[in-house]
Parts: C-alpha cells; sequence; structure tokens
C-alpha cells in the first residue's frame, strides 16, 4: 500500500487564521489541530486504503486530510456548516488528479440517508466479513447522542449504510458519553444508551483524547468509540419496543428495576403487571437496572409483550402524560379553591 501524498498545504491552524474560522457554539464545534491525533484516529478506524470512507462534520479537514493519507478509494464528506467550504473544495481539487474520488456534501447529517452514498461494488451479506466500507466522524456534542440511537435503528433495520453490510463506525463522544456506550453490567455510566449500543454492535473504546487538543478547548475529555455491528443482535424484538422498556427500566437509577419498570403500566395495576412482569422473566425485583445483562433485559421485553398481547389496553399508556393531567388537574383545582376562597 503506497500512502497518498499531499502537495504542501497550510496547516489547519493557518488555514483557520486565513479564514478567520472560529468555532460556533451552538454547532457544538471544537477543530482538533494535532494530526499525530488526527493520523491516530484514522489508524483505529482500521484499513481503508481502497475503501470508501463517509465523514462526517470535517470542519477544516484535520481528519479528512488523515483519511486521504491512506488512500481510500472514495471519500463522501458532509458537512453542514457553508463557511468551510472554500477549505473543502479546495481539497476535492488537490485529490482530484490521484485515483481518490472525493465527493462533498453540504447538509445536516441527520436528514442524510447514508445508503445512498456508498456504491453497492462493496456490498456484502449480513453474515458475511464486514464490506470494505467505514464511517468516520469528529462528531458534535450536540448531535452525538441522537446520532448514534438514529443509527443502531438503522443497523437494527439493516438500512441506510448497513443495507451494504455490517458498516463499521469509528466517532468521537464527549468522554461521558463514550464510557457509557462501553460500560460493562455494575459499571457506574451502564445505562439505556449502554444496552442499545451493545444489542446491535460490539462497541470499543479506543483512546480518550485530552480537551486541550481541541480549539477551542471543552470542558470535557473525548473518547473515540468504534463500532462492529454484530451479525446476530442480543434481541428479536424491534428496536423501538425494545427501547421503550429500556427507557423505563432506567428511569430512576438508584431504585430497584421493578419500581421503574412499574411505570409501563397503569397506576392501579401497576403492582399487578410488574411482579406479573418480573415473575415472566425469572428476575429478582430488588435488583436495579445496572446490574441487569442484556439477556436479562431481552426476557423483560418479552415478558412485557406478553402482558401486551394479553392486555392490549396497556399498549398506549403513557406514565408522563399520565402525570401531566394529574398535575393541571391539581392546578386547575387549587386555582380554582383560591378564587372561591378570595
Amino acid at each position: 500500500m503506497v500512502s497518498l501524498r499531499l502537495p504542501p498545504t497550510p496547516t489547519i491552524r493557518d488555514i483557520i487564521k486565513l479564514y478567520r474560522l472560529s468555532a460556533i457554539k451552538q454547532l457544538s464545534q471544537n477543530f482538533l489541530m494535532n494530526e499525530a491525533l488526527t493520523d491516530k484516529i484514522v489508524k483505529s478506524v482500521g484499513k481503508i486504503y481502497n475503501s470508501q470512507v463517509l465523514e462526517v462534520g470535517p470542519g477544516p479537514g484535520g481528519i479528512t486530510r488523515s483519511i486521504l493519507k491512506k488512500n481510500p478509494k472514495k471519500l463522501i464528506v458532509v458537512e453542514k456548516d457553508q463557511r468551510f467550504r472554500p477549505i473543502l473544495d479546495l481539497m476535492e481539487s488537490i485529490v482530484s488528479a490521484s485515483d481518490v474520488d472525493m465527493t462533498l456534501i453540504y447538509n445536516d447529517i441527520m436528514s442524510i440517508n447514508t445508503k445512498d452514498v456508498f456504491s453497492f461494488k462493496d456490498k456484502k451479506e449480513w453474515n458475511d466479513e464486514c464490506p470494505n466500507i467505514f464511517i468516520v466522524g469528529n462528531l458534535p456534542f450536540s448531535i452525538s447522542t441522537a446520532l448514534i440511537i438514529k443509527w443502531l435503528h438503522a443497523i437494527s433495520k439493516q438500512k441506510e449504510a448497513w443495507s451494504h453490510g455490517r458498516v463499521r463506525m469509528t466517532l468521537t463522544f464527549q468522554k461521558e458519553v463514550a464510557e457509557r456506550l462501553v460500560a460493562d453490567v455494575m459499571g457506574n455510566q451502564r445505562c439505556r444508551l449502554s444496552v442499545m449500543a451493545q444489542t446491535w454492535t460490539l462497541p470499543k473504546l479506543q483512546f480518550i483524547i485530552p480537551g486541550s487538543a481541541f480549539v477551542p478547548k471543552p470542558d470535557v475529555d473525548v473518547g473515540v468509540v468504534s463500532f462492529v455491528p454484530l451479525k446476530t443482535p442480543r434481541t428479536n424484538h424491534d428496536f423501538l419496543f425494545f427501547e421503550k422498556v429500556n427507557r423505563h427500566l432506567f428511569s430512576f437509577r438508584q431504585k430497584y428495576c421493578i419500581k421503574c419498570a412499574g411505570t409501563l403500566f397503569p397506576m392501579d395495576r401497576r403492582k399487578q403487571l410488574s411482579t406479573t412482569m418480573f415473575k415472566l422473566a425469572k428476575i429478582n425485583p430488588g435488583i436495579r437496572s445496572f446490574q441487569l445483562t442484556v439477556e436479562e433485559i431481552n426476557r423483560l421485553v418479552s415478558a412485557y409483550k406478553y402482558l401486551c398481547e394479553k392486555h392490549p389496553e396497556i399498549v398506549s399508556y403513557d406514565y408522563r402524560a399520565s402525570k401531566k393531567i394529574v398535575s393541571k388537574k391539581l392546578t386547575k383545582s387549587i386555582s380554582v379553591q383560591d378564587f372561591t376562597e378570595n
């Protein structure tokens, strides 16, 4: 493999000064200036020579340069901020004489169907080895959790990029979120996000980047996490249904999870149905949510599904909505009382 030698170009720091760019706080932008770190991120992605790579949020192009040095066959870059267009357009023109096919898309990654950006030449069947297709991104903190949930949902359906096979991802998150994604049973960071990620993928924390490496410096360090979709998910349940039960199980971290699961059911039948749910799943009702394995949670989801089939009226029950109704009634009652007393 021969690395692509880019002609001499200004450093990322010089480019930012040249175009008078500054990070936009509302977009959670933090620029990674250290070339050794961008190279390290790309190295953790895997062998991307002659591959297809989608990069999310390149900004001034630090990671983009490190990707190009590895000679991918195709590089698709998605950037929402139009201020970076001159820099990325210049980079595209520089590599146009090489064998790299570079495509720039100026749009919000949340609204893009990633299926359409890749060629089907590298497609693999789901149970085959992973295709020579990768997704890489230094994600803004503001969208990172929403985006990974969106993509985990797509993985569960084998849609979008994952209609090409088990496409691998390497993404950045603020350190706390990165630790949650990989947190094991009994871990301090174990949460709903841990379970969702580990049910459909094998997430791995590659390394931590200190906040001081970014400009402007964020208040937290950053974790680089890789994801390999599992050939066989650890549940047969629909993603949204599985996520709903998880959301309730982790709603009160320090309470017994039977109390958390109880919020799935109307108040007048809560104790009876939650007790039945745990008996069906053969789970100790005195356990806490962070002590549950994915397999145990899957049994609880199966038990809840059985109860929904037996009692269809509970499917539409919304714990939060019922609390709002009670709150409104209480407020109205107090208001009427105050008015009457006056």
